[in-house]
């Protein structure tokens, strides 16, 4: 699975790199992506007309760019060794939009990571927490759950920042049920509205799922989570949203 931009990715890491386009505070289409360029920001190349050494590695054309839904681009690519290695990058996202031919300029911002190596004595035996906001929506809403993975482990140490690491780069799954005390169990199937969905936008220990309430009916709905890594599925205790 691709990592997303501030999923610490490393080099030989496949990426997904994002691009939301907006026309009048509503996702709109642009007419056309015409290129994503990468620039690495190389030390070696900064001077007066370079002041932040920006040196082109990768140009991704209209053909590599999907659409993922109306105004959400992506592109996804290997970071291959020796192209990338180690460092700071930009991404820099070049379209047109509907009614107007000028090529329009985006940058944005990506850093390859060390690859992540610890070793220890004992295997990965503390447990991370899970939590959502909000909580509480009315119906027809369309939001993003906010949701923050939280390593429950000692402090101001290599662990501790070892196991938020892990945090960051593994896989984050949601599933969502109607709370129903009264119905029998063989119904509980029937209750099951998300089932271990992909949560996808990451950014460092927290994740975004979007959610759509509009078939939603009122009432309790129970909200858990899974994350494995290292041999281990965490599941988390399952907590509660409002739809009112």
């Amino acid at each position: 699975m691709p990592k997303e931009r501030f999923q610490n990715p490393a080099v030989g890491d496949d990426i997904k790199l994002r691009l939301l386009t907006y026309n009048s505070n509503n996702l709109a289409d642009v007419e056309e992506v015409q290129e994503v360029e990468i620039y690495f920001l190389d030390p070696t190349e900064v001077s007066d007309t370079n002041p932040d050494g920006r040196r082109l590695v990768q140009t991704l054309l209209t053909a590599d760019v999907s659409q993922e839904e109306t105004g959400h681009y992506s592109v996804t690519f290997n970071l291959e060794d020796p192209t990338f290695t180690i460092g700071r990058y930009l991404d820099v996202w070049k379209f047109t939009v509907p009614g107007d031919d000028t090529v329009i300029s985006i940058t944005q911002k990506f850093q390859i990571h060390p690859a992540l190596w610890y070793t220890s004595d004992k295997p990965i035996v503390y447990d991370f927490s899970f939590r959502f906001m909000p909580n509480k929506l009315r119906m027809g809403s369309k939001r993003y759950l906010i949701i923050d993975i939280m390593p429950n482990v000692p402090t101001g140490s290599d662990l501790e920042r070892y196991y938020y690491n892990l945090a960051i780069a593994a896989p984050l799954r949601i599933s969502i049920e109607q709370a129903c005390v009264e119905c029998m169990p063989e119904e509980e199937d029937l209750r099951l509205l998300v089932d271990c969905d992909l949560v996808e936008h990451r950014e460092k220990c927290r994740a975004f799922y979007f959610l759509d309430t509009t078939d939603y009916d009122e009432g309790i709905y129970n909200v858990w989570f899974q994350m494995e890594f290292g041999g281990n599925t965490y599941i988390s205790d399952k907590q509660q949203l409002q739809i009112f």
